[in-house]
């Protein structure tokens, strides 16, 4: 009978545990669809919904919707991811495989910059994009990562390599023999054997770009670049009886992108993160 018992009484305890992490989203789903009055209530979903406030939400901001700032926003990530990935799986292939003189040392001065706040650089960075007339412009988000010494690119780089060095080493002599290039060798061997590391970095930079507001707020200053994080802002500072429904709504609408990304590429991003470092 206690054999019984227990997992009952251990699924009883992850369902009443699971409802407590889901809460606040359930409560955030509600008070989207509530007025201002209700937006007290202690009451999870509203009575009558206020599904205008999509509505009005999205187009909260005079002269735009939030169609604008989304398409804004994607062309950003697009052009971001492909210049990370470029970026980044060069570097790690180049530390992961080929020897070059100084190269632990190197090595060693790329990872330091793993430990550094980001925080530190926000003014000299700041200062070289003003003096480069980058200010106002999506440059110092893309730019930066063609070095991979973009928001995370340290970071994606030490994830690839670890992946790389994983990669039996006897591929490359083989590819060798067969007379092909250093470039070949990355292209047609070490780059399709790291789809899962690949996508692993693909959704770490599109979320955290998405997600990113410091950032987006120094350098873009005309509403017409603004990205949707710049733009609930604005939802939140345009009017002087602040519509709460309205605001939660589009916050709800601005997270189903990162949602979406992550629940369809999910399976490689555990896949990356469970095999990276594993030698083989």
């Amino acid at each position: 009978m206690m054999i019984k018992i227990k997992p009952f009484i251990r699924h009883i305890f992850m369902i009443l545990f699971s409802f407590v992490m889901v809460y606040p989203v359930l409560w955030w789903i509600g008070a989207s669809l509530k007025s201002n009055t209700e937006l007290g209530s202690p009451n999870i979903f509203p009575k009558v919904p206020q599904w205008s406030n999509f509505v009005k939400g999205w187009n909260s901001v005079p002269g735009h919707t939030f169609t604008d700032f989304y398409l804004n926003t994607f062309g950003l990530e697009i052009a971001v991811l492909i210049v990370t990935l470029i970026s980044s799986s060069l570097v790690a292939f180049g530390f992961g495989r080929l020897n070059f003189p100084l190269k632990n040392f190197w090595f060693s001065i790329f990872m330091l910059t793993l430990m550094m706040p980001g925080q530190v650089l926000i003014i000299p960075q700041y200062s070289l994009f003003h003096q480069l007339g980058w200010v106002n412009t999506y440059l110092p988000f893309i730019v930066p990562h063609l070095v991979a010494a973009g928001a995370g690119g340290t970071f994606f780089v030490f994830l690839l390599i670890q992946f790389i060095r994983g990669i039996p080493k006897e591929l490359d002599e083989s590819a060798k023999i067969d007379g092909c290039s250093w470039f070949g060798i990355f292209w047609r061997i070490v780059l399709p054997l790291t789809k899962p590391a690949i996508v692993t970095v693909m959704i770490f930079c599109f979320l955290w770009n998405w997600d990113d507001f410091l950032g987006h707020l120094l350098y873009i200053n005309s509403v017409d670049k603004y990205t949707v994080s710049l733009a609930l802002r604005m939802i939140n500072d345009s009017q002087s009886a602040q519509e709460w429904g309205q605001l939660l709504a589009m916050s709800l609408v601005s997270i189903l992108p990162a949602t979406f990304v992550f629940m369809f590429l999910q399976k490689y991003f555990v896949e990356g993160i469970a095999t990276t470092g594993i030698k083989g």
